[in-house]
């Protein structure tokens, strides 16, 4: 069965909603963006992710706050930045946690980088922010999914960017994805998620076969 993450939670009622809908990740946003939580709210909102596993979501974090932010107790860090391999490496070093790394992608140069991230334990195949944008996620928009045509993933993955619970289903059966993350997808206002959106998303998402 695909598995989902849900990004972007501030609601600890709709975090609780999304855990018991079947969420295997939910993700808190600590970058600076309309879904940006602080050490506080993450606190609260951690005791409201039942079975779902909670996803710290950093954006090329110095060492101190990714101590700071890990000594909550999330188990898996997201690095959404430009982190190098080296820094993947060393940040893995420092919490001992499961790593995701978010590779933005616009071609199969992109998708050739991939390899590189030997100590990541997950990766995120997400699109690239348009040009001299600083936010890096979030934007809704998908990147050319023909480029995982043939492509071998060298460890377990995540399809994002662009994904809505109307379109997930195909996005799936395209790209085979073992995975997918959902977070301005479903919103109906920006920064804010919406409980039927959610889902619907996560419906659409588990009853599809992957080819």
């Amino acid at each position: 069965m695909v598995m989902v993450k849900i990004c972007g939670l501030k609601d600890p009622d709709l975090v609780a909603f999304a855990a018991r809908e079947g969420a295997d990740w939910i993700g808190f946003m600590f970058p600076v963006s309309p879904r940006q939580v602080t050490l506080a709210a993450a606190e609260t909102l951690l005791l409201s992710v039942g079975k779902a596993v909670p996803v710290a979501v950093l954006l090329d974090p110095p060492d101190d706050e990714v101590r700071t932010v890990m000594a909550l107790g999330f188990p898996v860090l997201q690095l959404h930045g430009a982190e190098t391999p080296e820094r993947v490496a060393e940040i893995k070093a420092i919490t001992g946690v499961e790593v995701w790394k978010v590779l933005g992608v616009r071609s199969a140069a992109d998708l050739a980088r991939a390899g590189d991230y030997g100590a990541a334990d997950r990766l995120l195949l997400d699109a690239k922010p348009p040009e001299g944008d600083a936010q890096k996620g979030g934007h809704g928009a998908a990147f050319d999914w023909d480029l995982l045509k043939g492509w071998t993933a060298s460890k377990p993955w995540l399809l994002a960017g662009g994904l809505t619970p109307e379109n997930v289903a195909g996005a799936i059966r395209q790209t085979a994805a073992p995975a997918v993350d959902v977070s301005s997808g479903v919103e109906r206002i920006r920064g804010l998620k919406d409980r039927e959106l959610v889902r619907a998303f996560i419906r659409a998402a588990k009853k599809t076969r992957q080819p």
